[in-house]
């Protein structure tokens, strides 16, 4: 197995095709999605275009569908949710499905969604993700991070060096084994320097000052921890995502 980290979609190749993708957006996106699939929604939707979100929800009863629509850190007029993982629970989202489009994280996957094996990480879900990698063993996998707007973000980068780190303390390879890019070596070190500070790291990123200035602290402090939920978002079509 190598492991490519690319910071944002737009470094994504155009000329080949991996085994397997991830999708990063620990802020807030892919915890999101990883909290609601936890809650029980039937399956995720994913969109990058609000209007397309709108009418497609549509042709679903009222009591089966939530729409969560994000742009700036702000919930979008015409959808119930915004981008919070805290907003699901088995009352709110179980048996539904959700509708979902958000500022970086969805425009992530639909730039990945034609690769064979798609899934979605969080450092929620770090050590599912490791232990689901170790036994499909992709060949080649990209680590994409969502980033904002097209530029680099701290949180996704430290995920992906937690979840290089996993598979390295799991399976003994040395670093130079596993990463098949420098930047893959770059996200273990951040993650080694961070690893017990992780919430303060993301009180420095620029986007969790974003949301600190939206009073997410709350949000900040969920998105922050390490290995909660054990399980892993799987792409079943494009743009569908469920367990």
């Amino acid at each position: 197995m190598k492991l490519f980290l690319y910071h944002i979609p737009e470094e994504v190749p155009d000329d080949t095709t991996p085994d397997c993708a991830i999708a990063i957006d620990v802020l807030r996106a892919t915890s999101t999605m990883a909290a609601a699939l936890n809650a029980g929604v039937e399956a995720i939707q994913v969109f990058s275009d609000i209007d397309e979100l709108i009418q497609v929800s549509e042709t679903w009863p009222n009591d089966k569908r939530l729409r969560a629509g994000e742009r700036g850190g702000a919930k979008v007029e015409g959808c119930e949710l915004g981008n919070s993982p805290l907003d699901h629970s088995p009352e709110r989202s179980g048996g539904k499905r959700l509708f979902m489009s958000t500022t970086n994280g969805t425009r992530c996957l639909k730039r990945i969604e034609h690769v064979p094996m798609v899934i979605t990480a969080a450092l929620i879900t770090r050590r599912a993700v490791v232990e689901f990698l170790i036994k499909h063993n992709p060949a080649i996998v990209w680590v994409v991070g969502s980033g904002w707007e097209g530029t680099y973000s701290l949180e996704d980068t430290v995920c992906a060096g937690a979840i290089i780190d996993g598979i390295l303390k799991a399976t003994g390879q040395s670093l130079p084994e596993l990463a098949g890019n420098d930047a893959a070596i770059a996200a273990v070190s951040l993650y080694l320097q961070w690893q017990h500070q992780l919430l303060t790291l993301i009180h420095y990123a620029s986007h969790g000052q974003r949301l600190l200035r939206l009073n997410n602290e709350i949000d900040l402090q969920y998105c922050a921890q390490l290995d909660v939920l054990d399980i892993v978002p799987i792409q079943q079509s494009a743009g569908l995502l469920a367990l």
